[in-house]
């Protein structure tokens, strides 16, 4: 993890918004700033939500803002093989265990201090009689993690009382993102993951897991997420809207803005080759907000 090597990683769900285009040209920009490399892998986990032909789309977008990636792009739709040998690793610590209970039945039991969903254990020390296993789950117990988000700060997390004991392989047989992204980061040797804020409180669980399997733990900087006038992190489902690769500039101008950037008034006019020259030479992150989320322009 000497030479730095950094990632972004899009949902295919979709076209880019201006969320997504936030955590892109920060990983981006921190990359190079650094002299690092720039990974791209498509979190292509879930098919249902996955949108025809919007992987390609995202590519081309990032080639159209300027944002070239190094090396082969990663798809996790073909990494099943390699989560499989990480969850049989974690069972084989005897720390995996079936779960039979439906999201109803978690719903009805399993609210956290702050009234978000945890699951309550029920199934830790076996099925109850006529339970069909459903979903993989592991064991956390009471374990605390902490880090230092190079932005934001101190994160500490109880993973009982916060997280509870979480999924690793859905019911219908798919891999759950924690574990996805763990196995990934650690087999493209990233080092440093710039990604949205409203990923923060992942992290901790993805800590526990690389602890778990002996892999490295990169260092993380959360970006401020962009949320829409009701407070809603900007995405498919809040309807945001694909931003336009045809006129790059002024969107890029309002990113860096957004990351607290201040760029010049008449960046906005220049070419896309001066802006970039112009982010690289300012790139700072001591100025971006030290905030989870902020509006978006």
């Amino acid at each position: 993890m000497d030479k730095y090597r950094g990632r972004f990683a899009p949902s295919p769900t979709g076209p880019l918004h201006f969320g997504s285009l936030v955590a892109a040209v920060g990983s981006y920009l921190e990359a190079r700033n650094r002299g690092g490399a720039w990974l791209v892998r498509m979190e292509d986990l879930d098919p249902p939500r996955m949108q025809p032909g919007a992987a390609d789309r995202i590519l081309r977008t990032l080639e159209a803002f300027g944002m070239g990636w190094d090396g082969e792009i990663m798809y996790q739709s073909r990494r099943g093989e390699a989560y499989r040998a990480a969850l049989a690793r974690l069972e084989a610590q005897g720390v995996v265990y079936a779960c039979g209970c439906s999201r109803k039945e978690i719903a009805d039991s399993g609210l956290g201090p702050d009234g978000a969903l945890i699951y309550p254990g029920t199934c830790r020390n076996g099925l109850a009689p006529g339970k069909a296993p459903r979903a993989m789950r592991v064991r956390v117990g009471h374990e605390s993690v902490e880090f230092e988000d190079a932005l934001q700060g101190t994160i500490r997390q109880d993973l009982g009382a916060e997280a509870g004991d979480f999924v690793l392989l859905r019911a219908d047989g798919l891999c759950a993102y924690q574990l996805a992204v763990v196995v990934d980061d650690a087999e493209q040797g990233i080092g440093d993951v710039v990604r949205g804020a409203d990923l923060l409180d992942s992290t901790p669980r993805q800590i526990f897991l690389q602890r778990r399997l002996g892999l490295p733990t990169p260092r993380y900087l959360h970006l401020p997420a962009a949320v829409n006038a009701a407070g809603e992190k900007l995405s498919k489902q809040t309807l945001a809207p694909a931003v336009d690769g045809r006129d790059p500039v002024p969107v890029l101008t309002q990113v860096m803005a957004f990351l607290g950037q201040a760029p010049p008034a008449q960046l906005h006019r220049e070419p896309l080759a001066a802006f970039w020259n112009w982010a690289l030479a300012q790139w700072n992150t001591e100025l971006i907000p030290r905030q989870r989320s902020l509006p978006s322009p």
